[in-house]
């Protein structure tokens, strides 16, 4: 697996207010949800970024505010066309 090192301030800790432990979380789950929203990965990729199994991912997207499917109104209304 790869391993990634990021300098942060001291503080960040502080200013999160999270352990070591639940800051790494925080930063996966981040970045699995960023690249998931821009369609980067998929669900399964996203959610393994995480830690997490999908329904997790789900439900973290869901928490988050975020969509958990991306629509393409355009594809949409093709697909409805077509009927």
């Amino acid at each position: 697996m790869t391993q990634v090192s990021l300098e942060l301030p001291e503080t960040i800790y502080s200013v999160l207010h999270c352990s070591p432990g639940e800051l790494d979380k925080e930063l996966r789950l981040a970045a699995s949800v960023q690249w998931y929203q821009q369609g980067r990965i998929s669900q399964e990729w996203a959610a393994g970024i995480a830690g997490m199994d999908r329904t997790d991912f789900l439900l973290a997207l869901a928490r988050m505010g975020k969509d958990s499917f991306a629509v393409d109104f355009d594809d949409l209304d093709n697909e409805l066309a077509r009927g």
